[in-house]
């Protein structure tokens, strides 16, 4: 399971909480699978809230903090 999520981030806003999962990509964004969060243009917009990628925060950051 951890594999399926790796490199994964997630979007930080209130309500929000989408994993943009690079294996996965982004079909609504028209971004294939494979691409890494750090490839993403840089106008991409989370497909739930429409954030910016500064709203999103790498997923192993996220489970490092909740973990204490």
């Amino acid at each position: 399971m951890a594999k399926d999520f790796e490199g994964a981030w997630i979007c930080s806003t209130t309500n929000c909480g989408y994993i943009y999962v690079p294996s996965k990509g982004d079909r609504k964004g028209k971004i294939p699978p494979g691409t890494p969060f750090e490839e993403l243009p840089e106008d991409w917009r989370c497909p739930v809230c429409g954030a910016s990628k500064k709203a999103f925060r790498p997923m192993q950051e996220v489970e490092k903090e909740s973990s204490f």
